[in-house]
């Protein structure tokens, strides 16, 4: 009686590693899509089609629930998902701001310094309390960054800042997240923290525009297709199996960003930022195992 649960339940988790997985190599791919556009368009064009897709498909997604588009716009807290959108906004324009001019794993693996900050964050504005060994982790993490970016020796610009600061607006978007504690279905709070950047970008969007091709157009809905796609797998392996559980496989990402930037734009990365990586990875997940067990 009691193994047809167990196999349940292991086939659950093992249906969220997958989609984990394909979630990443979604973003990882998104983020490719994205660089490449940006040698044609300015990064505030490339963010408005962006949002501009994904929010298509998000509504598409939502009216073939048995719901329909009901509930999908009624929020319990409107300010701080207009807050959380205007750090979505803030993150992206700076991401693919980033990707313009950096080597795609190179800000990838910067970014991924994310979940240090929401541990260095979740102390002042959390009141959680944070053990002495995941400040070290937090420390040894920042100490990855430093490799990659290797400030003083004339290695990377000051373009290496951008993909830090996203690493900082994403861990100020997951305390939001946690702050909104269930108040909305996950689906809304989707839609909302593109919604914003949509409006704000559509606003800009005269003053820099550039009328894309076919193939242009063709990658700009990739782009928003392939976010959207990605969170609601997401969403989806979330409902499956815990976030502790799932959480190491989303490095699979920066595996994925380093074929990409290789086999599409041909950066090979050095040995310091092998090193560097795999120093933030490691602290990562040395972060994630230890609150699992806590």
């Amino acid at each position: 009686m009691t193994s047809q649960p167990a196999s349940a339940s292991t086939n659950a988790g093992l249906r969220a590693i997958l989609l984990v997985v394909a979630t990443v190599l979604g973003f990882a791919m998104m983020n490719g899509v994205n660089k490449y556009l940006t040698q044609d368009f300015l990064v505030p064009q490339v963010v408005w089609a962006r949002f501009f897709f994904a929010n298509i498909t998000i509504l598409l997604f939502a009216a073939m629930r048995p719901g329909g588009w009901t509930g999908l716009f009624r929020t319990r807290r409107p300010g701080l998902q207009a807050f959380r959108s205007i750090l979505m906004i803030a993150s992206t324009l700076m991401f693919v701001g980033a990707l313009s001019l950096l080597p795609l794993a190179e800000v990838e693996a910067i970014s991924f310094a994310g979940p240090l900050f929401v541990v260095a964050l979740s102390a002042p504005l959390l009141k959680e309390r944070v053990p002495a060994s995941l400040w070290v982790a937090v420390v040894l993490g920042f100490i990855g960054v430093l490799i990659i970016i290797r400030p003083g020796f004339g290695v990377m610009s000051w373009a290496a800042a951008l993909p830090l600061c996203v690493a900082l607006l994403y861990a100020a978007f997951q305390i939001a997240t946690r702050r909104l504690g269930g108040a909305d279905p996950q689906l809304t709070s989707l839609f909302y923290s593109g919604l914003l950047g949509l409006v704000l970008t559509t606003a800009f969007a005269p003053f820099i525009w550039r009328w894309p091709d076919t193939e242009g157009w063709f990658l700009m809905a990739a782009s928003g297709f392939l976010g959207a796609a990605s969170h609601f797998m997401l969403i989806k392996a979330l409902e499956l199996a815990p976030a502790s559980l799932l959480q190491p496989f989303t490095y699979v990402q920066l595996v994925g960003a380093v074929i990409i930037g290789y086999v599409v734009f041909g950066n090979v990365p050095d040995l310091w930022t092998w090193i560097g990586g795999l120093v933030i990875v490691g602290s990562g997940l040395y972060v994630v195992l230890r609150q699992r067990r806590r």
